[in-house]
């Protein structure tokens, strides 16, 4: 029998983004986050259309990456390695901690 909960690491969403938020304390690694999450999300639409509007592609990139520096140098001054180094579903959880965040709940 398939246990979709067992895949979480039986773990609820709440308990997943209160351990992303413990390790994301430092409110320049925050803010950095904060801003670097939707750039990241930004860039996916972005990257789709480009299968349809030639050069977006270029955008779409830039945004991925310009989003990854920003949440590498939040985690420098955090001085904590990004959780999806130890669990690669926190990849996931990210962007459910960003909607907690600007919803007031994280």
């Amino acid at each position: 029998m398939y246990d979709p909960f067992a895949m979480l690491g039986n773990r609820t969403s709440e308990q997943w983004i209160a351990q992303y938020s413990s390790s994301h304390q430092h409110p320049f690694n925050r803010a950095c986050h904060t801003l670097g999450i939707p750039t990241i999300l930004l860039s996916l639409p972005i990257f789709v259309a480009s299968f349809f509007f030639h050069g977006l592609w270029v955008y779409a990139a830039s945004l991925f990456v310009v989003g990854w520096i920003f949440q590498f140098i939040g985690h420098a001054f955090e001085g904590k390695a990004p959780e999806f180094f130890h669990d690669w579903r926190f990849l996931f959880v990210g962007v459910r901690w960003w909607w907690a965040k600007i919803h007031g709940k994280a």
